[in-house]
């Protein structure tokens, strides 16, 4: 798209709270990553995009390809596959049946590789079929650097991920109302079970109180792995550690260093906004549809800046979009957010008759040419 350049450069005055700017602490994974969850911004990395073995957090993609499907009300029946899954189990009994809902708990609360293979083979009519719709998610949500090759983790050459691709799944999750219930859920207790099932995920049931959920990973091979989620102040992070001793501590640290030294600052609030045209008399009136929030830290405020933009060629179009707005942090673009014509009063017509004699004086065109 052409696009007339309206404002060079425009330095925010943004008034922020004090942060003590401390150095991202250290962590013992081998591979970590923190997001903060509504703009994808990567606060900290270590060997983030790394192909490494994943373990039982690849139960966050089985969990949110089986929400998706629409048959969590349907029952599953448990195959011999199923219930010869090695490892962590929610002890199903071949040929039990049992809600795909329940098995989604018990597959994210208590890690049950049989409940993986019931889900997979009922969801996807073979663990294969269901392999073949991870991948193809996985595609789809850009996670570059990952192969599925089972629907529960346990270690293969042809199964692995990175931290950053499994933040980049988890962020989808977390969008998903039923996905945000079932990782935070403390204890369940199914109606096909006498006993309730307690989430492993010890930041949420012990350690951490701003804790949201997540989901934890073992296998000797792999190590310890974990992805884990946190909410305060209005912000929302996302940890993920691979082959991490020490991941409870490790978590808990990135958190509170990035709760400590970030806040989620308004760059750009919603409502209309004017737009002053360069070296022209002239402004347009404009409207930006959502409040725009990011994480910023006391230091970074200096360097944020914007440059916003009008088509030229807008006449004619049947979109409402009539600019867009870019955002950089020290020179590198973070994201950019449309520009609308402003219709708050029905006076489209007259928004672009004003736009029309804008661009009739930039090309040098008189008023009634």
């Amino acid at each position: 798209m052409r696009y007339v350049f309206l404002i060079v450069l425009l330095i925010f005055s943004l008034f922020l709270s004090p942060s003590n700017g401390q150095a991202a602490p250290g962590v013992s994974a081998n591979n970590a990553v923190l997001i903060e969850q509504s703009t994808g911004r990567v606060l900290f990395e270590k060997n983030a995009y790394d192909e490494e073995s994943i373990a039982s957090i690849t139960k966050i993609m089985t969990a949110i390809i089986a929400i998706e499907s629409g048959k969590m009300d349907e029952k599953a029946t448990a195959s011999r596959n199923a219930i010869n899954a090695e490892g962590s189990s929610i002890y199903l009994e071949q040929g039990e049946k049992m809600k795909i809902e329940d098995l989604v708990y018990g597959l994210m609360l208590r890690s049950g590789n049989d409940a993986a293979v019931a889900i997979a083979e009922h969801v996807g009519g073979s663990e294969e079929g269901f392999v073949f719709m991870m991948n193809e998610k996985a595609e789809w949500l850009g996670m570059t650097n990952t192969h599925f090759d089972n629907p529960h983790g346990l270690d293969s050459d042809n199964h692995y991920s990175s931290a950053y691709d499994m933040a980049l799944l988890t962020r989808y999750a977390m969008e998903n109302e039923k996905f945000r219930e079932i990782t935070g859920t403390k204890m369940y207790k199914s109606d096909d079970r006498t006993y309730s099932w307690k989430n492993k995920n010890k930041l949420l049931t012990q350690y951490y109180e701003y804790s949201t959920g997540g989901k934890t990973g073992f296998t000797k091979k792999t190590g310890r792995t974990l992805v884990s989620t946190a909410s305060k102040g209005g912000m929302d992070l996302i940890v993920v550690t691979l082959n991490a001793p020490d991941d409870w501590k490790d978590h808990m640290s990135l958190f509170n260093w990035a709760f400590e030294n970030y806040n989620m600052e308004s760059i750009n609030e919603e409502g209309k906004v004017k737009f002053n045209l360069i070296n022209l008399d002239e402004s347009i009136i404009g409207y930006v549809r959502e409040t725009i929030r990011y994480p910023l830290t006391e230091e970074e405020q200096g360097n944020l800046t914007l440059k916003n933009f009008i088509l030229k060629d807008f006449e004619g179009t049947e979109s409402s979009i009539i600019g867009k707005t870019e955002y950089y942090l020290a020179d590198k673009k973070i994201f950019e957010t449309p520009i609308y014509a402003d219709k708050s009063n029905g006076d489209t017509n007259s928004f672009i008759d004003d736009m029309l004699l804008f661009y009739k004086k930039l090309i040098g065109m008189s008023e009634y040419g």
